[in-house]
């Protein structure tokens, strides 16, 4: 085991550095709440593309992909999580034009509710959507801390104040330019280290033969591609994935920063293609980790008992640092977006200068970081908690983004539909179960039939309300109802016309 000194003193060396460059680069270029929350129209390709592979790449990928080929399916399981990932970033390279060409000047997706349904649906998304947000924050200092826990015995509470605490600095003060130009020098750095540790370690544990015969003398099940509770696995966590990154607040501001609509498209495709691999390998761990009979009770940390039982302690430092890399890169770019979202939403209710708009932005950010600070201390499953929020998203999205392509959908006829696919969802949720007091007369509980019930019933009722509705919804109200937040007129860098960035 690593000294945990040592790990602890890298780890303060790796958030530093990181966050004094945040600080450095932001310093002079926030003079507006807009400046803070928005990087509209600023974002070329590469810019793009490294912000999106950073924000996709959390330290989840080196915890709930290993979790899921040891404990919930095996290659079946670990291929769906790879796949699951990549589809959201493939389905906003199609919907991110339009909504750019809807809300020219938009921000947040609560804004973007609010406008197009009402007070009641824009009410339900905005806790939906900082429920999963907070959660995905809260699942980042979870797996980080069981991580340096086992690998150097880091008390989990000295990790999580750590690491939220830096990301903090440069988060509060230099908002969402800070966070993607970090992204793009964490990109620069977790790549190569992924390659290397991936690489060393298949060596280390004598290559792919010896991977593959210890998994198959573990539990051959875990290599067969026929496996049922893998494809199970594989099918529900896509459509998890996807329902959850829809209600991602961080992909939206990304849709804004790009420079135009093909900068967009062809960076998310990217990203989607190049996240594929690394999780897919990633997961392997969980199956190395079967196969060495490590996993004992927390497959969430399955990745790390391989690391700890084969690798040399120069090596892990190394796999500590990506680890923190990857947990700041998602952390900060989900502590911006939880803070856009209220900067955007507190004018609906209040009428405040740009300095307390910006001031409450920053407050929220400490608030929300310290509580997924103490979440994060406890120990807790990775994934149980990331399927918690899943749910509720899972029930949420396709009445909502139908918002953005069928007018005759109403706010009663998208709240009814996300309320009752959650209803249904609930019902077969695990760890919904033992709180029903009629569990005993329903079909066995499972996140397969939860999570496909929850989107097949709400995507029904959907396309039930379209039909059934006589309103109609003028798409144009968009501009009317959502403008800057400063009082600048709109800049002309392509991200504020309509139908005209190719």
């Amino acid at each position: 085991m690593t000294q945990s000194s040592i790990v602890l003193g890298v780890t303060t060396l790796v958030v530093g550095v990181v966050s004094i460059l945040g600080v450095l680069f932001a310093r002079g270029q926030i003079e507006t709440v807009e400046d803070y929350i928005s990087a509209r129209g600023s974002a070329g390709e590469g810019t793009l593309t490294a912000t999106l592979i950073a924000s996709s790449m959390g330290a989840w990928i080196l915890l709930s992909p290993a979790e899921a080929g040891a404990a919930f399916g095996g290659i079946t399981a670990v291929l769906g999580y790879a796949l699951g990932s990549a589809l959201p970033m493939v389905v906003y390279a199609v919907i991110g034009p339009r909504i750019r060409e809807l809300i020219p000047h938009g921000h947040s997706l609560t804004e973007y509710t609010h406008a197009r349904y009402g007070t009641a649906m824009y009410v339900y998304v905005l806790v939906v959507s900082i429920a999963y947000m907070f959660t995905f924050l809260a699942a980042e200092m979870t797996g980080i801390t069981g991580a340096l826990s086992l690998v150097a015995g880091v008390p989990a509470w000295q990790t999580a104040a750590l690491i939220g605490g830096f990301v903090l600095v440069y988060t509060t003060y230099g908002g969402l330019r800070a966070s993607i130009f970090t992204d793009t020098v964490q990109t620069l750095l977790i790549l190569p280290l992924l390659a290397i540790g991936f690489g060393f370690a298949l060596l280390e544990l004598g290559g792919a033969g010896a991977v593959y015969e210890g998994a198959v003398s573990s539990n051959p099940q875990l290599l067969n591609l026929g496996f049922v509770s893998g494809i199970q696995f594989g099918v529900y966590i896509a459509v998890a994935v996807l329902g959850a990154e829809m209600l991602n607040q961080a992909w939206w501001q990304r849709i804004y920063a790009a420079e135009n609509d093909r900068v967009l498209q062809r960076s998310f495709l990217v990203t989607a293609v190049a996240i594929i691999p690394m999780i897919f390998v990633s997961g392997l761990f969980g199956l190395a980790a079967q196969g060495l009979n490590l996993i004992d009770g927390n497959a969430s940390i399955a990745f790390f008992l391989v690391v700890d039982e084969a690798f040399p302690d120069s090596i892990v430092l190394g796999i500590v640092i990506l680890a923190v890399l990857l947990v700041m890169s998602s952390a900060d770019t989900l502590l911006n977006a939880l803070s856009s979202i209220v900067t955007a939403d507190l004018p609906r209710v209040l009428e405040l200068s740009d300095e307390t708009l910006t001031a409450s932005a920053r407050a929220l950010t400490v608030v929300v970081a310290l509580a997924a600070i103490v979440i994060g201390a406890q120990g807790y499953s990775v994934l149980a908690i990331f399927f918690t929020a899943d749910l509720l998203a899972v029930a949420t999205f396709i009445p909502l983004l139908s918002g953005l392509y069928f007018a005759r959908l109403s706010e009663t006829g998208a709240l009814l539909a996300s309320v009752a696919g959650l209803i249904v969802g609930g019902l077969f949720f695990p760890l919904a179960r033992p709180l029903l007091p009629f569990a005993s007369g329903l079909p066995a509980a499972s996140y397969f039939a939860s999570f496909l019930s929850a989107g097949i019933v709400s995507a029904a009722l959907t396309v039930l309300a379209s039909l059934g509705s006589k309103g109609q919804f003028d798409f144009e109200q968009f501009e009317q109802k959502i403008q800057r937040l400063d009082e600048h007129e709109p800049m002309a860098d392509g991200s504020g016309q309509r139908g005209n960035d190719q």
